[in-house]
């Protein structure tokens, strides 16, 4: 009965080994930009950030990816669409402030897993438990969105909305630049 434990124990800790990579982050975590995260972050309850290194042969698309807009390069999802930051949000509070009447016209980006997979974003890629119970992706710590109003692909129209929406660029950071008006 030990030694079956004793593996068990083994096992698992060799995955993590495999999982997390050699050398850290600030976050606890490997972190190699453009890939996928994990590992914890103690700045928020529910956060992750950091990087892991895919499993060989295992390639899912990415969540995140980057695009060229008439903003620059900016952060997009899994379907091309423009991807933004609220400023009402936290950065590391584990929560977002765009739940119920916020949520329709900007939706959450959601990961099937707490390790979403990223390709040339460079900023920390972690997730959030959402009040409803799905997982929302974060890029430094701040839940990120899209909007409603976008219809395509490379459509930044929720650039400055009331001033407090933003695209993002690739390091995590708010895009300056143009608003939307709306």
């Amino acid at each position: 009965m030990n030694k079956s434990i004793g593996l068990v124990v083994l096992a698992g800790a060799v995955g993590v080994a495999v999982l997390t990579g050699c050398g850290s982050s600030p976050g606890g975590g490997s972190y190699q930009p453009g890939t996928s995260s994990s590992g914890s972050s103690s700045a928020g309850a529910g956060a992750t950030s950091g990087s892991a290194t895919p499993t060989p042969g295992v390639s899912a698309a990415p969540v995140l990816k980057t695009a060229s807009t008439s903003l620059g390069t900016i952060v997009v999802d899994a379907k091309g669409m423009t991807v933004y930051v609220f400023d009402n949000d936290t950065a590391n509070s584990g929560k977002s402030t765009c739940n119920a009447g916020c949520s329709p016209t900007w939706p959450a980006v959601k990961a099937a897993s707490s390790t979403p997979p990223v390709a040339g974003v460079t900023g920390m890629v972690g997730t959030i438990s959402r009040d409803d119970g799905t997982v929302q992706v974060t890029i430094n710590g701040l839940p990120v969105y899209t909007f409603a109003n976008d219809a395509a692909a490379g459509d930044v129209k929720g650039q400055g909305v009331g001033g407090i929406w933003w695209a993002v660029a690739p390091g995590g950071g708010k895009v300056a630049g143009s608003t939307s008006g709306y």
